[in-house]
């Protein structure tokens, strides 16, 4: 079965979206890896990174979106066509073993959820509605991924920033998490509130089917040099205190206008501009990241 992985951060504009689309890619592209991308966000980020709206807009118009899938488990539909196998696009940027599951503008309707766990809790008889929804909650992504999960190696999932339910699903259902961050003082609270969120989501479930999800490595990303950068060192350094070093990845990204130009063009940096300062930190970052998932599955193997 394929690695899961959840892009994550409580605070958004901390380049989540980046990190994942382009490790994604040099996964892909420099490591002859299969990757799918989940895009678990409503603001579709991910999925306009790597493909143009005109694109997404014929998908969505086709229902060949994550809120296809979303609703066919909500409200499941014994004469539903398409399976996740039909949604996923191929190919992406014309590379090999790069996928996508395109996110959706309108992912799924909070009172309907409601609805149907209420009824579920009536016909089990479940007083305690929360067990319920704990049970929702950690296996509404994983239905979703498992028919595909053997396909690829990595499966990486771009959370939405803050804590809602597709978010939780996510992390319940990963094998890691990865935690990109901006060496300033609120990225910092938004590392210490995910960590918070974490430990108590596991906490939840330990009593039926323990979640075994741990932290991957924090990333930091957008470093600018000169007097920012020493200001940045500080705030890094606080981070640096506050956990192992294997927890955090060495390698950097750079502030890089090239990272920015390239989500113009609905493009990972790392094939729009793959000369860039930016596009070079990311192949060196995916080279740690396989490093470190390496060191964690043996570490799993030895366990058992």
């Amino acid at each position: 079965m394929g690695t899961i992985i959840s892009t994550v951060n409580m605070k958004g504009g901390v380049g989540k979206t980046t990190l994942t689309v382009n490790l994604a890619t040099c996964l892909a592209q420099k490591h002859n890896k299969r990757v799918l991308v989940l895009d678990l966000d409503s603001q579709i980020s991910a999925t306009l990174s790597l493909l143009s709206p005109h694109d997404f807009a014929k998908l969505r118009k086709k229902k060949h979106t994550l809120s296809y899938l979303l609703d066919n488990v909500i409200n499941p539909n014994p004469w539903s066509k398409l399976d996740i196998q039909d949604i996923i696009v191929t190919n992406i940027c014309g590379i090999d073993g790069l996928e996508l599951l395109p996110g959706d503008i309108e992912l799924y309707d909070e009172y309907q959820v409601s609805e149907m766990l209420h009824q579920q809790a009536v016909e089990c008889k479940e007083e305690e509605f929360q067990k319920v929804w704990d049970n929702f909650e950690r296996i509404l992504i994983q239905e979703i991924i498992e028919p595909i999960a053997n396909n690829y190696d990595f499966i990486i999932l771009d959370c939405a920033p803050g804590y809602n339910l597709l978010t939780r699903s996510g992390i319940a259902a990963s094998d890691f998490y990865l935690l990109p961050a901006r060496p300033e003082p609120l990225s910092l609270v938004g590392i210490q509130l995910l960590e918070r969120r974490i430990a108590k989501l596991k906490e939840s479930h330990k009593h039926t089917q323990p979640l075994d999800v741990n932290l991957l490595g924090i990333v930091f990303i957008l470093s600018a040099g000169g007097l920012m950068g020493r200001y940045y060192k500080q705030v890094m350094k606080r981070v640096r205190d506050d956990f192992y070093p294997e927890q955090l990845f060495e390698q950097s990204i750079p502030m890089d206008v090239n990272v920015a130009k390239a989500v113009d063009l609905f493009t990972p940096v790392s094939v729009a501009m793959p000369n860039s300062g930016g596009s070079k930190a990311f192949v060196k970052l995916t080279e740690e990241f396989l490093a470190k998932a390496l060191v964690k599955e043996q570490e799993l193997v030895a366990a058992n």
